[in-house]
């Protein structure tokens, strides 16, 4: 257990292990407050490869804290398209305002001032102020609670916000005082690439396997302790992509609620036949030519999965628009507007490109 567990030994193998270790990454780079901000945020919830070429977009279009401010929500939502949870970049967003506003353009370098920034939790704010200003608070994250857990044989429910607090604690007591971006990182470092969460831990790598008691004890497999979320619910959905020889049609989402802001294929409730989705198409009135259904696609959110089936429609001319429906060039929706990779599965019959698509090249 943690409060058994003399944690101190961890600190010295840990910062020489990270020292010939540690990976290339573009944040760490030019580790500013900023690239820091921007590399957590969208690390949470994606795998590090992943986040790359999105990071370096992003700073590309919006190098500084200034211009994320004054960003257009659209724009800044497209950079965003394919990294998920959308409101993450709109909190930043807001969180920009105010650090224009409230502290001179400038991320505060001061632990507490950043918890209060929209959208920095414990973790990010330590990983700012440790990373970016060098100051001694630990950031917790999933990566470090495994490393933790595991190295004390800690079989604590780590979904349970006490024994985070319990960690950070811990963690406070051990933290080089100068040396805490290092630490920090190490810690994180350490569990993205030997004590992994989805299979078995490099227990041969790793810098604390001569004192590490899950791996004395064979208990790897059972730590950290994780108790189960709810059960998602399951919303079935019939999916349209409709075209004529230009254009496609999209319509807005609702500007609160899953997705807010985005855009999406029209889509509705239930998993339609052909029948019934040449009867909605006329209730739209639009003329269609030709109708194939398409394949079964999932879509995982935290709390909801979306079960779709889909149709490509080829219609008459597209030319006047009809309700919330919007008649947009192909190009042109690829470019500028966001769409949520909820609906990725069927983007290919109109050759629109999404998230990771774009830096590799896929159709």
């Amino acid at each position: 257990m943690i409060k058994n567990f003399p944690l101190e030994q961890t600190v010295k193998p840990l910062l020489e292990w990270f020292q010939n270790n540690a990976r290339t990454l573009p944040w760490r780079e030019n580790p500013t407050p900023y690239h820091v901000w921007v590399s957590e945020i969208m690390l949470q919830q994606t795998r590090v490869e992943a986040v790359k070429p999105y990071f370096e977009r992003f700073i590309k279009a919006l190098p500084e804290i200034s211009s994320l401010a004054e960003c257009e929500e659209e724009r800044l939502l497209k950079l965003w398209e394919g990294l998920g949870y959308y409101n993450r970049a709109r909190n930043m967003q807001e969180a920009a305002r105010t650090v224009i506003k409230e502290h001179g353009g400038q991320l505060p370098a001061d632990y507490e001032k950043l918890l209060k920034l929209k959208g920095v939790g414990h973790y990010t704010a330590g990983a700012i102020a440790s990373i970016a200003y060098g100051i001694p608070v630990p950031a917790v994250d999933g990566n470090v609670l495994r490393v933790i857990t595991r190295v004390s044989a800690d079989d604590s429910d780590i979904m349970k916000q006490s024994f985070r607090t319990k960690v950070e604690g811990a963690l406070q007591a051990i933290i080089p005082k100068d040396q805490a971006s290092p630490f920090n990182q190490a810690l994180m470092e350490l569990g993205a690439t030997v004590c992994l969460p989805g299979g078995a831990p490099q227990c041969d790598k790793c810098p604390w396997q001569d004192f590490c008691e899950a791996y004395r004890q064979d208990l790897w497999s059972e730590i950290p302790v994780k108790s189960k979320a709810k059960p998602r619910k399951i919303e079935e959905k019939t999916v349209f992509i409709i075209q004529d020889e230009e254009k496609i049609v999209l319509r807005k989402r609702p500007s609160r609620g899953l997705l807010a802001g985005l855009y999406e294929f029209p889509n509705i409730s239930g998993h339609l036949s052909e029948e019934e989705a040449l009867l909605w198409l006329k209730e739209q009135n639009l003329s269609p030519i030709r109708i194939r259904k398409l394949e079964p696609a999932k879509h995982i959110f935290s709390h909801v999965e979306w079960h779709m089936t889909g149709y490509v429609i080829r219609v008459d001319e597209l030319a006047e628009q009809k309700g919330n429906m919007m008649f947009v060039e192909q190009a042109e929706s690829e470019e500028r507007y966001p769409i949520p990779a909820a609906f990725g599965a069927y983007t290919k019959y109109i050759n629109i490109r999404l998230g990771n698509e774009k830096f590799s090249g896929g159709s």
